[in-house]
């Protein structure tokens, strides 16, 4: 049975709560968990897995959050073969007040993996979001799971649930 890596980075704990979140759903004997701070070492530990959870905020003018970028960097330099890998990505936002570039992270991830040669699923619908522009999204949806914790915090339980539901037959259906 093939485990699920979960990676993430968060400055303030939304994103690893989200993380935390998605391990239970899954299930925690499943399940790895990095943070990207504290556990990250080199890219390496990412192609351990076969079934990966990427999770990241979105700062500034949509950049990635801080503990992306050299694992990042390092892998567009090196371009290892991500090839047979299926990916999903995670991440938090706020639509209000960063509307402009509202969870644009999760589309640099995106990009990034897809070069590589990752297979990416598990897009979620716009439906009740309300932002401006954001890069992560492809053909109309979602590359990701957003979760908005400051301007729609009631909606985060249902907005995993559903997600984890859709990814349950890529990701535990063929374990």
């Amino acid at each position: 049975m093939s485990k699920i890596g979960i990676f993430y980075g968060s400055t303030s704990g939304i994103t690893e709560e989200i993380a935390q979140k998605l391990r239970v759903l899954f299930g925690e004997q499943l399940c790895d968990i990095y943070s990207m701070e504290e556990d990250f070492d080199e890219y390496g530990q990412l192609l351990d897995y076969d079934y990966l959870l990427l999770g990241c905020s979105t700062w500034g003018a949509g950049e990635v959050q801080n503990d992306w970028r050299e694992p990042l960097f390092e892998m567009e330099l090196e371009k290892p073969d991500f090839t047979g890998k299926t990916i999903a990505l995670f991440g938090a936002g706020d639509q209000v007040s960063h509307g402009q570039d509202f969870v644009s992270a999760l589309g640099t991830l995106y990009q990034h993996f897809q070069k590589l040669g990752a297979t990416l699923v598990g897009d979620y619908p716009t439906d009740g979001y309300d932002f401006k522009h954001s890069n992560a999204l492809h053909d109309g949806k979602f590359v990701g799971l957003p979760i908005d914790e400051i301007n729609q915090s009631e909606l985060t339980e249902e907005r995993i649930n559903q997600w984890v539901e859709s990814l349950r037959p890529v990701f535990i259906g063929s374990n």
